[in-house]
């Protein structure tokens, strides 16, 4: 897996800022131009106008984060002061967006969480650190492509926006091109031109008390060598079942194979922001609409009904989207703990697999 780089907010702050430097630096020799007077590559803009467009998303997002907002944009516009401001004052406006979405990554605690209305409602500080440093990177292509000026960004930045917001796409050996053949700027090898693209944020799925939040790739990267994946944990955790989980997801990533709404899912206490487990799916539905479960809880919260909580609204959810009839399980026959968690959760026994010790076989359909 290429390096993904660390996690938590100084390493989301550092992101923006590299990638914000990178892109004045290869700008600003175009900078005495008129860039109203040149289209920005392949986009519909000229290249002060999509200057613009990078400094109001940079504004916006440090917004939308600083100020936690539940479910809407925040009722402001960010401009170029002047509207026709020239090349350096388009930079200096760029520069000035880094610095204040830094800020907001550096110091938002982690759990924090704003609106931004794709595919999943909201994104934390890593959601937007990346969301910013892909308009910069992308952006800066753009405007650089239409000048006539070299830029490539270093490929830490382009594998940072890949693993957090491209988690479906394999990175290759070049993750700058793979970037901009996701995003419709280029073309790979053996791949289709794209015509049509989004990026991910990391999906939530609320419980009573419990917030389930998909482990992105540099999480469960981390986990799957042995570190936190980012969280506080519980005494004793995390478990040897997240760590494997982890390394489920981290392998599908890597062959290119992973949707990351049917990864592993952290369980977080909403009371403390302290990581319990986690629950998530060996997989995305089958073309019977199939899907199956499984769950790692650590020793210091087993026994207060969180497996049964989460593996409710896991379970619900996935029933509730679409092609998707039955979510299974398997349990080993003398696990009564768990399987009492699924039977509590609605699911009920259809069968046994032959394997030393009994394995049962649960599931839960849609009402």
């Amino acid at each position: 897996m290429t390096t993904l780089g660390a996690l938590g907010g100084d390493a989301a702050a550092k992101a923006v800022t590299d990638a914000v430097a990178e892109a004045v630096a290869a700008l600003r020799p175009a900078a005495g131009r008129d860039w109203s007077t040149v289209r920005a590559g392949r986009v519909e803009w000229d290249c002060r106008r999509t200057a613009q467009h990078v400094v109001s998303d940079l504004f916006a997002y440090a917004t939308q984060l600083a100020t936690r907002a539940p479910d809407a944009y925040r009722p402001v516009e960010y401009t170029l002061d002047p509207p026709d401001a020239d090349a350096p004052t388009a930079l200096e406006a760029i520069e000035a967006g880094g610095v204040m979405l830094a800020l907001a990554c550096r110091t938002a605690p982690r759990a924090a969480r704003g609106f931004h209305p794709y595919p999943f409602r909201g994104a934390g500080r890593e959601g937007f650190a990346a969301m910013g440093v892909a308009e910069v990177l992308l952006h800066t292509h753009d405007m650089a492509e239409g000048l006539g000026i070299a830029y490539r960004p270093s490929a830490e930045l382009c594998g940072y926006v890949l693993a957090r917001l491209f988690p479906h796409v394999r990175q290759g050996d070049d993750p700058w091109r793979t970037l901009l053949w996701a995003t419709g700027r280029g073309t790979l090898p053996g791949e289709a031109p794209v015509t049509r693209w989004h990026w991910y944020n990391t999906p939530l799925i609320e419980a009573e008390r419990l917030t389930l939040e998909a482990l992105s790739v540099p999480a469960v990267a981390d986990l799957a060598l042995g570190g936190d994946g980012g969280h506080h944990w519980v005494p004793g955790g995390p478990f040897e079942g997240t760590r494997e989980g982890a390394g489920m997801v981290a392998s599908a990533y890597d062959k290119g194979a992973l949707r990351p709404e049917w990864g592993s899912y952290v369980l977080l206490r909403r009371e403390d922001d302290r990581a319990l487990g986690s629950m998530g799916f060996h997989g995305p539905p089958d073309e019977e609409g199939r899907v199956e479960v499984g769950y790692d809880l650590a020793v210091a919260a087993r026994g207060q009904g969180y497996a049964t909580e989460a593996l409710r609204a896991l379970s619900a959810w996935a029933l509730d989207q679409e092609g998707v009839r039955v979510v299974t399980a398997r349990v080993e026959a003398a696990n009564t703990p768990s399987r009492r968690v699924l039977e509590r959760a609605a699911f009920r026994p259809v069968g046994h697999l032959e394997e030393p010790g009994g394995v049962l076989v649960l599931e839960r359909r849609a009402d």
